[in-house]
């Protein structure tokens, strides 16, 4: 089967800039893939190569076995983009947007059940003859997901779509997003929502510097880290020695410590009561992705 996106040795350099330093990443069809990164990793950069707004220094990415560059047109038919920024054309209602988006990879008329069917979806049904310029935020974040969908593309790249709205139309926009996926569509997500894309993603790859650092199965990048850790509230206090070389993180009076075995929990305790610190709190904590990014960009 042919990838739905491939990634060959891309690099992409702005002046001195070295923005992609040879990236290399093959995403399957129908996968729902993650791509992480802090700010600049390079996740922008590759997402406008790939939806033809910039032009690789080197290297190939393809669309469905089309080059981005070279075969642009059928690429970028076959792919959907929401932008991180809020982009519209202000002399439209939404209806009429979603009909000219899907008139400018030539679906007519024909395509109106399905943009009806996005419309509803995502919750813009009473908002379809409502001018641009007069949505919310929140309403044109809707808008532009469905003018991403409008001609039915099989890949489909979300950049950062849930940044800044409510908790409602996550829950709208993820269940129909994982409805398409459920039929065959590609999904590329961005977001620095971890939380997100641990629950969404079945892959990860994680940028650092223009380079992909990590790239595996959520399940399997979870298994990077010991699984549970232990958060102690016990005020501000200093820690017998034997449990510095454990401790993770402290935020204020609460201290978390990473396990290697569940047995090492009533250590802890024990280090504690020897040292006279009474435990005012304790909670045991999963590994998430979180913990696997800031592990694996830190270094």
């Amino acid at each position: 089967m042919i990838p739905a996106i491939n990634i060959q040795q891309v690099h992409k350099s702005f002046g001195a800039l070295h923005a992609l330093n040879g990236v290399d990443l093959t995403i399957e069809q129908g996968e729902f893939f993650g791509l992480l990164g802090p700010n600049g990793a390079g996740k922008s950069t590759l997402i406008n190569i790939l939806a033809g707004l910039l032009r690789p220094t080197n290297g190939n990415i393809s669309v469905m076995g089309y080059d981005v560059v070279d075969q642009y047109r059928q690429a970028r038919q076959l792919l959907g983009v929401v932008p991180q920024e809020l982009v519209f054309d202000p002399f439209f209602n939404v209806r009429e947007m979603l009909r000219f988006q899907a008139g400018y990879f030539g679906r007519g008329r024909e395509n109106d059940a399905w943009v009806d069917e996005v419309i509803e979806a995502l919750g813009l049904t009473d908002k379809a003859h409502t001018n641009m310029r007069r949505l919310s935020g929140g309403m044109k974040r809707r808008a532009l997901i469905a003018q991403a969908l409008a001609h039915k593309p099989p890949v489909i790249v979300l950049d950062e779509p849930t940044a800044g709205v409510d908790v409602e139309l996550r829950q709208t926009m993820w269940e129909f997003i994982k409805r398409l996926n459920r039929e065959g569509h590609t999904i590329i997500l961005t977001t620095h929502y971890l939380e997100e894309a641990e629950i969404l993603c079945t892959r990860v790859g994680m940028m650092k510097q223009g380079k992909i650092v990590a790239l595996d199965s959520t399940s399997n990048l979870l298994k990077r880290l010991p699984s549970k850790s232990l958060r102690v509230t016990l005020g501000q206090v200093e820690l017998p020695t034997s449990l510095k070389s454990i401790l993770k993180s402290q935020d204020n009076d609460a201290y978390i410590f990473l396990l290697s075995d569940i047995a090492q929990v009533e250590w802890i305790l024990g280090e504690l009561r020897s040292a006279n610190i009474p435990v005012v709190d304790m909670q045991l904590l999963e590994a998430d992705l979180e913990d696997v990014f800031v592990d694996l960009v830190g270094r």
